[in-house]
């Protein structure tokens, strides 16, 4: 199984990776390691990956039922697919898993280790204000959190159309940047207004600046190929060292 890990300070109980293509049993479009059961993909093939991804980690992966929303939920309050698109957690031994194929995934730490938290940035929960929301929902303040921004669609190949500007621009007018003009549609920056958003709360941000478009054989990509799989990013934290 290769996966992509975040290159970023944290403390050394936090674990995360972002997982690739590589590595499962799903063939056709989902081709090998899909971790998504809305996918389309059998629903033992995902089973079986999901299986392999439990047994690289450390903690017990808590699955979210995505929902393009913004509500954001503690572990302690988890039921199997709960719907959620947002989840943190304080306690060791349990792993938030934010599933994508273009979205952003945003992962967060605290800067003492303390508590981690995922995110799934789509336009719509990012325009609801799914990270405005975590941020609230965490007993810390954003100084003292880091931010990583996993692999998702870049400007240069998610175009959108004007309701999608708009929806950003009537929440904050400075999202007007992060949209450039082509033809009757936009390019959007989804990172970029991702990363706005957590600065403006005193985010640290770093990102992995890669494009699940543009990765075709690396990562899956809605956008790209309509049916595809779904990667799996993971945050956990490990008992005291």
């Amino acid at each position: 199984m290769k996966v992509i890990e975040p290159d970023w300070p944290v403390e050394r109980r936090v674990g995360a990776f972002t997982t690739t293509r590589d590595g499962g049993v799903s063939v056709g479009p989902w081709a090998s390691l899909n971790l998504g059961v809305n996918s389309g993909d059998e629903a033992d093939a995902v089973a079986a990956n999901r299986g392999r991804l439990t047994d690289e980690l450390p903690a017990e992966p808590r699955w979210l039922g995505q929902v393009h929303g913004s509500r954001v939920i503690h572990l302690a309050d988890w039921q199997p697919e709960v719907e959620a698109d947002a989840a943190w957690t304080d306690r060791p031994g349990e792993a938030v898993v934010i599933q994508t194929a273009d979205c952003l995934p945003v992962l967060l730490a605290a800067r003492d280790g303390s508590l981690v938290a995922g995110v799934h940035g789509g336009w719509r929960s990012l325009a609801a204000g799914i990270i405005e929301r975590t941020l609230w929902a965490v007993p810390v303040p954003g100084k003292e959190l880091r931010a990583w921004i996993g692999p998702g669609i870049c400007a240069r190949c998610y175009q959108v159309g004007g309701e999608v500007r708009s929806a950003f621009v009537d929440l904050d007018p400075v999202l007007a940047a992060a949209f450039q003009a082509d033809g009757d549609r936009w390019r959007a920056d989804l990172k970029w207004i991702a990363a706005q958003q957590l600065r403006a709360a005193g985010v640290e941000v770093f990102d992995c600046r890669r494009c699940t478009f543009e990765e075709v054989d690396t990562f899956y990509s809605f956008r790209r190929e309509g049916r595809t799989g779904r990667l799996a990013s993971v945050i956990w934290m490990s008992e005291e060292q």
